[in-house]
């Protein structure tokens, strides 16, 4: 039994006076006297636990703030844009001149259903975070796979700052080959100008270094060691050395998926990939930005690296095996492209080593080490002419 009941009892059955109740049982005047009145008036109801909650709370969020808070929600989710608790205040207290705190916002859209917490889900606060401290002093790239509404297979290649988190160039392709990478980036340079550095995973489009000495550099490898551009690859594996691009591409499909037609064409994709640069660079506020700017403020807000690598020592060396064939000809794959280089006839069978190191190449009788040839690679031609093979003849 409560006390509360043992001491209405005492009162009402008993007939016991306030004063002995209160000496016998150790209550306070005040609430013995408001329990009684409460009793006479509200009967056995009088012993259920009354709420503490206040009668007023004069701090809490208006109504009307919280509609707009849902409101947001549901229109950036359909917009398919980030509808997080960051993204909320940003449009609060730009377009709607209200601050809110991160934990409010989240606080009232758990309350209302629009959040389900994942209290088992790692904070994003354990990861280690890294990014360049300039403007163009690390562009991140990578490529993704898109369905048209007709079935048919495209992907979609971005080029982006590592440290604004600008999207400089974001095209459609039927496929991504080497040729487009180097396009691609031509095109961002021309934009935004040249880079530091860039960062991509270990694709063949990109690099070579896992080819095992097949084809030599490829097209953007020339060109970025040409430009004394610093070239970092992220190790196998490991797809969150580039997570701002991946995670960047992830945005971009669901912005995709939540418009209300699909792209039939690639064109059509295209019309739909340069308004979504314009929101994700110029009107959507990144939470990973300091003050929760937009990718276009951050990177106009410092100046720009440039390139200033040394590469004149970064030699591409690799040894590959050929036949001389009935032409008197091997060939050597170098920058994307096939050139025949001249033996002579009279080699014609003879198994070869083709010791490269970028340019300047050494063939070999792989039987006897015979040098057959030493040259320079003249890359605008096909055919390497013959000359006279170092060495002594053969007969």
């Amino acid at each position: 039994m409560s006390k509360a009941r043992l001491v209405i009892t005492a009162i009402e059955v008993e007939g016991r006076s306030p004063a002995e109740v209160i000496a016998a049982y150790g209550v306070s005047r005040s609430w013995l006297y408001d329990l009684v009145k409460r009793y006479r008036a509200e009967g056995d109801a009088a012993f259920e636990p009354r709420s503490r909650r206040p009668r007023t709370s004069p701090t809490a969020t208006p109504a009307s703030t919280l509609e707009l808070v849902l409101r947001l929600r549901k229109e950036l989710t359909e917009s398919g844009l980030d509808a997080g608790a960051d993204t909320i205040g940003w449009h609060l207290t730009h377009h709607h001149q209200l601050t809110l705190s991160r934990a409010t916002i989240h606080r009232l859209l758990t309350r209302a259903g629009a959040v389900v917490p994942e209290p088992t889900k790692r904070p994003k606060s354990s990861y280690i975070r890294f990014a360049a401290e300039q403007p163009n002093e690390t562009w991140q790239s990578d490529f993704t796979h898109y369905r048209l509404a007709t079935g048919v297979d495209t992907e979609i290649i971005t080029w982006l700052d590592d440290h604004s988190r600008l999207a400089l160039l974001v095209s459609a392709h039927p496929r991504i080959t080497g040729s487009i990478v180097l396009a691609t980036f031509r095109q961002a340079v021309d934009l935004h100008g040249y880079p530091a550095s860039t960062l991509t995973d270990n694709g063949m489009v990109y690099t070579t270094r896992f080819s095992g000495g097949r084809g030599g550099r490829n097209h953007l490898e020339h060109e970025l060691r040409r430009l004394d551009i610093v070239q970092k690859n992220s190790r196998p594996n490991h797809p969150t050395t580039c997570g701002k691009v991946e995670r960047f591409q992830q945005t971009m499909k669901k912005w995709l998926r939540a418009q209300p037609r699909q792209p039939a064409t690639t064109a059509e994709l295209q019309t739909l990939l340069d308004q979504f640069v314009i929101e994700y660079n110029q009107h959507r506020p990144h939470r990973s930005l300091p003050h929760q700017s937009t990718p276009a403020t951050a990177y106009t807000a410092r100046p720009k690296a440039t390139p200033g690598a040394d590469r004149s020592v970064d030699t591409h060396n690799r040894v590959r095996t050929d036949r001389v064939d009935q032409t008197g000809c091997v060939t050597l794959r170098s920058a994307g492209r096939l050139h025949h280089i001249g033996i002579g006839r009279t080699h014609a069978g003879t198994h070869v080593l083709l010791l490269v190191q970028d340019q300047h190449i050494r063939v070999i009788d792989a039987a006897t080490g015979e040098l057959l040839r030493e040259l320079l690679l003249d890359p605008r031609k096909d055919y390497q002419p013959t000359g006279r093979p170092p060495g002594p003849t053969r007969r």
